[in-house]
């Protein structure tokens, strides 16, 4: 039986029906407490989802669709590493990753426990790391490295380098630059700024085949040897973070350079692994270790706390509540910090590559919405471009605000400027304003014209949001947030019976690209569709003039 086949879901509908006339200004005005009954804290960090069109029945049910959904049984299975990635037959251990040092868990994975490998592979990130930023390790003319470069894509580019410029306070002395759009014009910006004798390369892909990541990195290897550099050096200045070993030597990289990855760890996972080796040069080893231990607390929390009150759980749930009851398309995920900028881009991949799928783990069409759009930006800039659509748009947009409540920076009321236009658009997005209220605004005009305007100054209110507070933006409340988004995303997975942990999408398109490229600089017959068929004419025809 498929979940909306449920009579808990049949529950919800009718349920959501005897809400449609009941709107959030009242709700606050007649429930006190209803701030105090509707947050939940962790350690250094504040979840309230007060201003959401919810009451506690609403909660009650919600929770109770992730019993009949068997989410707590679903995460129990993912934590002890039994195969839920069915369709690859592989387990989903990226929580296996942040355990502390020297820990006594034990997960098997095919009968063999794999958290001293896991702890034994980041000790070796880190000792490296150590080495790099006290100068000890250097490159082959004796010069100290003074720049990392980092190649990936995906989940080998996103996480690392969204934490990277988040925690740009912690930064050490070495510099790290990301280079993951084949584009050239991004290498050759990153290439411009550093020197070869100075310089070390990270490439990190899982298969070290990942066709944009190879085509970087040998753009990396060319540019380095015409240096002046030579073939024996590239062991000095090039690591690889990877599981294919034949591959990564015959790149030229030293195998002592080579940091191991998993299979049962996804690529948009993976920042909590070697893949977040530019994150550990960025940061500094003991700074990584409070980022993995920040993620392990929201691990502990998710696994331990009832459903009422377990943060991921209620994320997930308020996002199920959205998207399949109210019908909401996209969530938007505004973060008040400039060096948060790079969070959305982040979950945009966690979600949508994860949940984004239309067929249940039996292979069944989903006739029920699943993964929403997910996008955002930065406030206070975005409050100038997009929040026009949220306030007054015709389409229902949950957002999620996430704000630090204190700043490394002592520049006049900057951050308390910020942090008000938080709380503000959060308050009128719930309030709304009233054709009343518009009218009292506008005592200076005469009618018919003051009517007129206060029509267009009217907005509706009751629109959802969830605001997170951050004590501190630092590697322990990051960590946090970012293992809490992941929850959600199994949470809802687990619910809809999708598979969170493939991304069959991403792969179809790669397979057309390398039929087409060899296309592009020949002349032979082309047997795509009309449209294909004339595009690549096009691209022959001006490469052909550029001759």
């Amino acid at each position: 039986m498929l979940i909306h086949q449920t009579p808990i879901w049949q529950r919800l509908v009718a349920h959501q029906h005897s809400l449609a006339h009941t709107h959030m200004r009242e709700q606050f005005a007649h429930e006190p407490n209803r701030f105090a009954q509707m947050h939940s804290t962790l350690t250094g960090l504040l979840f309230d989802y007060s201003k959401n069109r919810i009451t506690h029945e609403t909660l009650d049910l919600l929770c109770e669709l992730a019993e009949v959904a068997q989410v707590k049984e679903k995460a129990a299975a993912m934590q002890r590493g039994d195969i839920i990635n069915t369709s690859e037959q592989r387990a989903v251990l990226h929580t296996a990753l942040r355990l502390p040092p020297n820990s006594n868990t034990a997960i098997y994975v095919q009968g063999e426990n794999i958290v001293p490998a896991a702890q034994a592979a980041l000790e070796k990130a880190l000792v490296f790391t150590n080495r790099l930023l006290d100068g000890s390790y250097r490159g082959a003319t004796g010069q100290a490295i003074t720049d990392l470069v980092h190649i990936g894509i995906g989940g080998s580019d996103l996480g690392p380098q969204m934490a990277a410029v988040a925690l740009q306070p912690y930064h050490q002395h070495i510099r790290v630059h990301f280079v993951a759009n084949a584009d050239d014009a991004v290498i050759a910006d990153v290439l411009s700024q550093v020197c070869a004798e100075t310089t070390l390369f990270s490439i990190a892909s899982k298969s070290f085949g990942t066709p944009e990541t190879l085509l970087n990195a040998q753009a990396a290897r060319s540019w380095f040897l015409q240096q002046g550099m030579s073939e024996t050096d590239i062991r000095q200045h090039f690591v690889a973070i990877s599981t294919n070993h034949t591959a990564v030597a015959e790149f030229g990289i030293d195998e002592a350079h080579t940091f191991p990855m998993f299979d049962w760890v996804g690529g948009r996972y993976s920042v909590w692994s070697t893949i977040g080796f530019p994150l550990m040069v960025a940061i500094g080893s003991e700074r990584f270790r409070e980022f993995l231990a920040g993620a392990h607390a929201a691990d502990q929390h998710f696994f331990h706390t009832e459903y009422r009150h377990n943060i991921p759980v209620l994320m997930g749930l308020l996002g199920i509540w959205y998207s399949n009851f109210h019908h909401a398309e996209s969530h938007a995920v505004i973060p008040y910090s400039n060096r948060l900028r790079r969070l959305p881009a982040h979950l945009q991949q966690l979600d949508m590559e994860s949940n984004g799928k239309h067929t249940t783990l039996q292979g069944e069409e989903t006739p029920y919405a699943t993964g929403p759009i997910i996008w955002g930006e930065e406030g206070v800039n975005c409050q100038h471009a997009f929040f026009q659509l949220i306030h007054q748009g015709t389409r229902l947009i949950p957002v999620d605000f996430i704000v630090p409540m204190t700043t490394p920076h002592k520049i006049g009321t900057q951050h308390q400027f910020v942090v008000a236009n938080a709380f503000a658009q959060a308050e009128a997005l719930m309030r709304g304003k009233t054709f009343d209220e518009a009218h009292a605004e506008l005592p200076h005009l005469p009618e018919p014209q003051r009517t007129e305007l206060a029509q267009q100054n009217i907005f509706h209110g009751n629109r959802p949001s969830n605001t997170f507070l951050l004590d501190e933006l630092n590697p322990h409340t990051l960590g946090m947030i970012m293992a809490l988004y992941e929850h959600k995303v199994f949470v809802q997975g687990a619910i809809w019976d999708i598979n969170s942990f493939d991304q069959w999408g991403v792969e179809y398109g790669k397979r057309l690209a390398r039929i087409i490229l060899p296309e592009l600089n020949s002349n032979s017959a082309l047997t795509h569709d009309a449209s294909t068929n004339g595009l690549i004419h096009y691209f022959r025809q001006c490469q052909s003039q550029q001759e």
